[in-house]
């Protein structure tokens, strides 16, 4: 199967594993390992309490999908924009909120079909 041109991508998209992905992170969000590492000991938590792997199938997905955002240009310019968009609004009433917080959902949708498929 063909992969669809996205542009320049900044890495190759990291294999499927927790260090794969972590290694990816590192290199083109540093500044996120921190954030990564936490969400991990909460799907840790989570899944030693309840005894379900979900939590950290969840998680690896989470991450898989941020690092495709971070890692295609494309997608990192619209989250950003949609994101300063969010963050300049002062209610959830305001008229551009609804459609930044659309577009949110639709790049992080996006990026888990690209790593699913």
């Amino acid at each position: 199967m063909t992969q669809p041109d996205h542009g320049h991508e900044l890495i190759p998209r990291p294999e499927r594993t927790p260090a794969a992905v972590r290694i990816a992170l590192a290199r083109i969000a540093p500044h996120r390992l921190g954030e990564m590492e936490q969400y991990k000991e909460q799907a840790l938590g989570a899944a030693l309490q309840d005894g379900k792997i979900g939590h950290l199938q969840y998680w690896l997905t989470y991450w898989q999908a941020q690092v495709e955002i971070e890692r295609r240009p494309d997608l990192r310019s619209r989250y950003q924009t949609a994101l300063i968009a969010v963050h300049n609004t002062d209610s959830k009433d305001a008229p551009g909120f609804r459609a930044a917080m659309a577009e949110l959902r639709a790049v992080e949708t996006e990026a888990r079909q690209a790593v699913s498929s």
